[in-house]
């Protein structure tokens, strides 16, 4: 799993828990490097790991990985946490959709219910509540050699192949209680990977891709407006508008951001109507990058359009619209060539 903590990876790890259980397997060992993700999709992942009936090593790697924010919620989760060198975890503290501090209510509750979780995770796992509780709290990062002296940890492993010596006779408690030898002699590893469909939904999960679906979808059915007829402009923009609806509807999305953009297509159609010697055009651009950077409510930064991306994009749609406004107008300002005026 080496992906943000949304929709698409929580599908993902379900699935491979699941053929894990189907196969009969002694043991799960998830690769996990997240920078973390949603709160509730962190619950989901947690509920699946805690209930699996096979055993789950979650495992930060390869060195320089990390399971910070919702990945420690993760890695506490499971049966066996473990590390490899070089990598860390913690900095679980809640945080708005922009990154910002919380309102003091609303922090407060936030911030006592995620670690009211970390700590059950902590005590039902047999790890340290109090060091986990902090990472919440105050937001500390911790390193693998830090995880393990701590006690948030189980063990750290140079590689997979490590991690299963180590784990050989390696005596687990399972979230009911009861007690589990794992017996790995000679194991035979069955890698799960993610199915093409996973990868994609992985790839629309991404904000920055699914704000550019809906800008050029957007532009694909202002082109099919302006200039009627050319049909692929109008196909193309419905397609991509779809795949960026399925995008806002498994990210946390912002409707003051999508109320914004919205604007702006109008804006840029009534320039068309009304003479406005380009102040819509001015005015939807600036509610177009403005709707940007509001659109998606992520926790983390990777769960934000990229300010990379925003104004690239809101320069190529200024142009083109500024473009294909220029030669409609030009359209209007021809002598008509039919009626009256025609015969003269």
């Amino acid at each position: 799993v080496e992906d943000t903590i949304q929709p698409a990876s929580q599908q993902f790890i379900e699935r491979a828990l699941a053929e894990a259980v189907g196969r009969d397997a002694d043991l799960v060992v998830m690769e996990l490097d997240t920078p973390g993700g949603l709160l509730d999709t962190t619950r989901d992942i947690t509920t699946a790991i805690t209930t699996c009936s096979v055993p789950v090593v979650v495992y930060v790697h390869p060195p320089g990985a990390r399971a910070a924010s919702a990945g420690f919620f993760i890695l506490l989760a499971a049966d066996v946490a473990a590390m490899a060198p070089g990598t860390n975890t913690g900095a679980a503290h809640p945080v708005g959709g922009q990154g910002e501090n919380l309102p003091e209510d609303v922090r407060d509750k936030v911030t006592n219910d995620a670690a009211a979780m970390v700590r059950s995770l902590a005590e039902q796992r047999g790890r340290d509540p109090e060091v986990a509780e902090q990472t919440v709290i105050e937001s500390i990062s911790l390193t693998a050699e830090e995880a393990l002296d701590k006690g948030l940890i189980d063990l750290i492993a140079t590689d997979v192949h490590d991690l299963l010596e180590q784990l050989k006779d390696f005596e687990v408690t399972r979230f009911s209680g009861d007690f589990e030898t794992l017996e790995l002699n000679e194991p035979h590893i069955v890698e799960i990977e993610p199915t093409f469909a996973e990868r994609l939904f992985s790839v629309l999960a991404n904000p920055n891709i699914a704000y550019l679906l809906m800008a050029l979808g957007a532009l694909g059915l202002y082109v099919e407006i302006t200039h009627p007829g050319g049909i692929l402009p109008g196909v193309v923009g419905v397609i991509f508008l779809l795949l960026g609806l399925y995008s806002v509807s498994v990210l946390p999305v912002s409707w003051a951001g999508v109320a914004l953009i919205f604007m702006a297509l109008i804006l840029f159609l009534l320039e068309i109507k009304v003479t406005s010697y380009g102040l819509l055009t001015i005015g939807g651009v600036i509610a177009f990058v403005l709707g940007s950077l509001m659109l998606f409510d992520g926790p983390i930064p990777a769960m934000r359009v990229s300010f990379g991306v925003v104004f690239p994009t809101a320069l190529v749609i200024a142009s083109l619209t500024g473009f294909l406004l220029t030669r409609v107008l030009r359209a209007h300002r021809e002598r008509p060539m039919t009626g009256r005026q025609g015969l003269v």
